[in-house]
């Protein structure tokens, strides 16, 4: 079935304003109509604290226990009560690396990537310093910035106790086979932590398959609103040391929810999940053969993912493609269109003769939004060679179309 960007894009009231061409996804997409009503509907039908013996308390209670179920479906989570709700993917991992180094003593190591964003670098280095742990690095080839797993399997040792990696890169866009790296990692007894950010708005998640022991995303990152989710083995989030008040539930997932929940933005999470799925329902029937075992709206999740990332895909192609065109630009990561499969559809670039900032200023004046420098993603960049300046940053989502790569190859001309 044809993906029609037409009725996508008309479901997203942010899109086609003033001839503005969103391509700073990565660092936040934009939310359909169905998600700005969901949060508006909270405020205006049942605004209140958790827990009470009212109405509207009882109705923020359901729907917040049916956006964990969403939630669940959407990464394929055993249990409702696994999923977590927080600010953001970042906080959320200070919290789990601040309970996981209760566990740990000095000498204990802890594995992490050259490729990934600092929200899931700075935690684990912190209580490195904190507790007297080792970091060893995972390091990168930079011929096609993708993980060297050679230099993996020689950072595993006997005292490895934690494996912290990036699913998908929120500078070069590659998928890491972490499905491959768990099974590395538990080989050495180590539990595995994934950064979902920047994969959960381009490719099915499913933490069963990667058999992680921990996942991170945030919402805002796949069309839904400002907050972060973290997905946890049940075990796990139940008798970890977390760091909570007294008075709250001693049990997952209540125990890592500190305070009063945004119970407004979760409930635009509920309505974001939504929306993925009406994608399946729409543009999923070709996808349902490659996912055998699934069902309802878990199988509309997935296909519905499955169906986006296609026509990403041929985004990425065409992009790729532009860039490559013009004269003195340099691209970092996958620019084999058969290997797009391995990657996201986010391009990290530079052009000779021009900073990134300008680069990034030119465009935004012709209302072409894109980022420069390192987008948190500190290590890769050090790695490349880019650490003053970083690069110029194009990520594409599901509501792009063709025509606006076309106009940033215009405009790039105009330079």
């Amino acid at each position: 079935m044809v993906f029609d960007v037409t009725s996508v894009r008309a479901q997203f009231p942010m899109l086609g304003k003033d001839q503005t061409v969103f391509l700073d996804n990565p660092a936040g997409t934009q939310v359909p109509q169905q998600v700005i009503d969901a949060v508006s509907n909270y405020y205006l039908h049942m605004n209140a604290n958790s827990g009470g013996r009212f109405k509207s308390s009882q109705q923020t209670d359901d729907m917040v226990q049916s956006t964990r179920e969403k939630v669940a479906d959407f990464l394929n989570a055993p249990n409702s009560s696994e999923i977590v709700f927080g600010a953001n993917m970042t906080t959320l991992n200070f919290s789990l690396s601040r309970a996981l180094a209760k566990t740990l003593k000095a000498g204990d190591e802890i594995v992490l990537t050259r490729m990934d964003h600092d929200g899931n670098v700075a935690p684990w280095l912190r209580i490195a310093e904190d507790y007297g742990l080792v970091v060893r690095w995972v390091d990168i080839l930079t011929e096609d910035c993708t993980l060297d797993l050679d230099s993996l399997e020689a950072a595993l040792t006997e005292r490895t106790k934690i494996v912290a990696t990036v699913h998908a890169s929120n500078a070069v866009g590659t998928i890491n086979p972490v499905a491959r790296i768990g099974q590395m990692a538990h080989a050495a007894n180590a539990l595995f932590v994934v950064d979902a950010v920047q994969s959960a708005p381009h490719v099915p998640l499913d933490v069963q398959a990667i058999d992680c022991d921990f996942l991170l995303c945030s919402a805002y990152k796949f069309f839904g609103p400002h907050i972060g989710v973290l997905w946890g083995r049940y075990d796990l989030l139940a008798e970890l040391p977390v760091y909570k008040v007294r008075p709250s539930k001693d049990k997952p997932p209540y125990r890592w929810e500190t305070g009063t929940a945004s119970f407004e933005t979760i409930a635009g999470v509920g309505a974001c999940i939504d929306y993925i799925a009406g994608l399946g329902q729409m543009f999923g029937a070709d996808y349902t053969n490659e996912f055998t075992g699934f069902a309802g709206r878990k199988l509309d999740l997935k296909t519905g993912m499955a169906a986006a990332g296609a026509y990403e895909r041929e985004l990425a192609t065409h992009l790729v493609d532009v860039l490559q065109r013009l004269p003195g630009v340099s691209i970092a990561g996958i620019t084999d269109p058969a290997r797009f499969n391995e990657r996201v559809p986010t391009v990290v670039f530079t052009l000779e003769s021009h900073t990134p900032e300008q680069i990034a200023t030119h465009l935004a004046n012709h209302s072409i939004y894109v980022w420069d420098g390192n987008y948190y993603a500190v290590e890769i960049m050090n790695r490349l060679g880019r650490a003053e300046q970083g690069m110029v940053r194009v990520g594409l989502a599901h509501y792009n179309t063709h025509e606006e790569i076309d106009r940033l190859e215009a405009v790039m001309k105009l330079l």
